[in-house]
This record gives structure tokens, sequence and C-alpha cells, in this order.
């Protein structure tokens, strides 16, 4: 059986912070992570190849057969047939980046050895479609055409759970799909405009007003009333209410009440309060700048609409207002009046009052108490994995260095 290994290149550095606490192909986008659809698509084992202080939780499986696919590839019809048909030391490159790969196991074990395991014979993608991560912004920016993708790839020849007579579905009916054990009632959906997958065990609860596309994931919620603007997706066990508008939560996240979200990337373990708005269009009607880890300073996005990308474990207090392409860190305690700052560092505390260190101690305290509140553990390797990432950014934090 071949072996397929996602790789991080220097791409990863531009989906920070998200991709501190992950691999980029554990990243999710549409429906399912990027992982999960190169395991279906491909039908063989799936492992990374990332940054060493995330390996012992994110390992490497190879054998005699091995794809190296670049992490921030999402596959496409064209990509996989390219993919299936390589000979060994045959490579895929786009502007002369390196897409895929095949090697041999030993091939591997001397590229673990950082040792040289030969040339490469590379050839341009060329017309290929190609659907690829370059910014964390494309997140959210590409997820109308990875819910499509993953919506056709989930469904094909299967069937639906039916849509109960309390709810109203505008659209056609072939494009809502519901899994066992979710619950919708009282609902308003429309499927015009993009696909509508409710995953298995997930809820909609009454006065829900829904506007696909829509991914919800396993377990996942919609509070009452909650206005959802597609391309939208919640991954599993996400809670959100209020108004949303093409927002990806990758899992176990919560925006639970009243507020704006817009053209947004939340990571996992966050929490949103109650009444919090992001602005995601400058008053000037201006291309948004977003900060930029590789670069460490705000570059353009190249896009109009551009609203928060929050890093894991960081919470949000209550009636917090964001500004249009805001950047916060992993594990950050955000609240007070008025606006933070458009870049907040990873363990920050604090506002647009000022900030001071959430020191690692009381962050992983708070992180027991969530976690726990859904039968999950900190492992040892997470807590491990955030110690590296409290020393790698303490940089941003520059408050610490003036005292």
């Amino acid at each position: 059986m071949a072996h397929l290994i996602l790789f991080d290149n220097e791409t990863r550095e531009h989906l920070l912070p998200l991709t501190y606490t992950r691999p980029v192909g554990e990243l999710r986008i549409g429906i399912l992570t990027i992982r999960e659809k190169w395991e279906r698509v491909m039908n063989c084992p799936v492992s990374f190849l990332t940054q060493d202080y995330l390996t012992e939780k994110f390992e490497m499986d190879y054998g005699e057969e091995n794809f190296l696919v670049n992490g921030s590839l999402l596959p496409t019809a064209q990509m996989v047939r390219l993919i299936e048909q390589l000979d060994f030391n045959e490579a895929i490159l786009l502007d002369g980046e390196l897409l895929a790969t095949k090697l041999t196991g030993k091939q591997i074990e001397k590229l673990i050895k950082d040792e040289d395991f030969g040339d490469l014979s590379g050839f341009e993608a060329g017309e290929t479609e190609i659907l690829k991560l370059r910014g964390v912004y494309d997140i959210f920016h590409l997820n109308k055409a990875a819910l499509e993708a993953d919506f056709q790839l989930l469904t094909a020849g299967r069937t639906s759970q039916p849509l109960s007579d309390s709810n109203r579905l505008i659209g056609p009916a072939d494009r809502l799909f519901i899994e066992e054990g979710a619950t919708i009632e009282c609902a308003t959906i429309n499927t015009q405009n993009g696909p509508v997958y409710i995953g298995r065990n997930a809820l909609v609860m009454e006065g829900s007003l829904i506007r696909g596309g829509l991914a919800m994931g396993e377990g996942s919620v919609l509070k009452m009333g909650a206005r959802i603007y597609g391309p939208t997706t919640l991954g599993p066990k996400c809670k959100v209410g209020g108004e949303v508008n093409n927002v990806v939560f990758q899992a176990n996240s919560n925006k639970s009440h009243e507020g704006y979200l817009g053209n947004s990337a939340i990571g996992q373990w966050c929490n949103i309060g109650a009444d919090t708005n992001c602005s995601n269009l400058k008053n000037t009607y201006e291309e948004v700048k977003l900060w930029n880890y590789p670069a460490e300073r705000f570059l353009k996005t190249g896009h109009q609409f551009c609203g928060l990308v929050l890093g894991d474990h960081t919470k949000v207090g209550i009636n917090t207002m964001f500004n249009t392409g805001t950047v916060v860190g992993v594990a950050a305690n955000i609240f007070g009046t008025g606006f933070p700052r458009n870049f907040v560092p990873s363990f920050a505390w604090g506002g647009a009052s000022g900030f001071s260190t959430y020191r690692t101690s009381k962050t992983f305290d708070m992180m027991e108490r969530v976690m726990a509140r859904r039968g999950q553990e900190l492992s040892v390797q997470d807590r491990l994995i955030l110690l590296r990432i409290y020393e790698d950014t303490a940089k941003y934090r520059r408050w610490e260095s003036s005292k």
C-alpha cells in the first residue's frame, strides 16, 4: 500500500498563527481537513513531515511507495490523476515550488536524516486545476470551492436524512444533506447559492436562518435565531449564534451569542464573548492589510473583505470590537473597551488599554477547565507544543523587554 505524506514548506509561515499548533495539512477548509480530503481521494494512510516540535504529536509514517504532497495543496480531480501517475523521482512543480513527488522508503529515510536522496525530474503543473493555500486569508476566501468539492465527495451515491416539515427549504433539495442523528426544526435553509451539509449529531435550533454554503461538523450547534451566510464552516463541536458571514471555525470553538463576524478564520478551543463584533470592510473600501509573520509587518492581502484571525485557545471577552484585518495569536485573552491593536501576539492578556503576558501556568489551568467540559484532556504533547510557541513568540511581546 502506498503512503501519502503531507509536507510543510515556507507556506506554513504565511498560515500562522493557525499553524503554530498543527501542520498545514491539519487545517480545516470546506467540510474536511486537508488530511481528511487526501485520505479519501487517495484511499491510503496520510501522515506529516512538519516542524520538529510538532512531530511527536503529528508523526510521519512511510513505506516502500510514498507520495510527498505539499500540505497547502487541496486535492482536485486533475491533480489527483497527475499524482497517481507519478513515477519514482518525478515531481510536480508550480512556478518552481514542489507540489508533489514520489519516493522510495530508503529515500524517505535519507530525507529524514537530511542526506542527499537523489535528483528529481520536475515538470510544471501547467494548466492543471490547482487549489492551494498561500495566506491565512485563503482559508475563508477559498472556502466556497473547498466546501463544494467536499460536499460532492461526501454525499455522492448517498441518501440524506429527511428534513422535517417544520422547516422551510428554498432551493434544490439535492443541495441539502443531513447526516444521521442531526436535529433541525423551524429553520429556514436556502441552497440556491451553495450546498448545506449538516453533520452527524449536529443541532440547528429554532429560528435559524441559513444561506448556503454551510458545513456543520459532527456535534456542532447553531443557536436560536442564528443568521448564517455562506460559505461558512463550523468544525466539529462548534457552537455559533448571532450573524456570521464566510467564516471557518476549525473545531471546539464557540461564538454562541449576538455579534457580527465575517470573512474570518477561527482556530480550535476559542471562545468569542457576547456582542463581540468584527469589521471585515474598511470605511475607505481599500484593500485590507494583514499581519504577516515572515515579513513581521502588515502586508496587502489583495482582498477588500478580511476580518479576524484567531489562534487556538484564544478567548475574547464580551463587547469586544475588532478592526478590519486583525490577527490574534495562540492562547491570548482579549477584553476591555475600545479596539485592540490589529496584531495581538500569542499569550497576550489585555486589550486596547494595554497588554501583559498570560503566563503558561495560568494558561494551562484555563485550558484544562475548558477541555474537561468536553471530556478531553490537555496532553503532555500539547503542553510541550504550547511551551515552544510561548518561547518562539516572545519577541512579539515587546512589553516584556521594556520592563
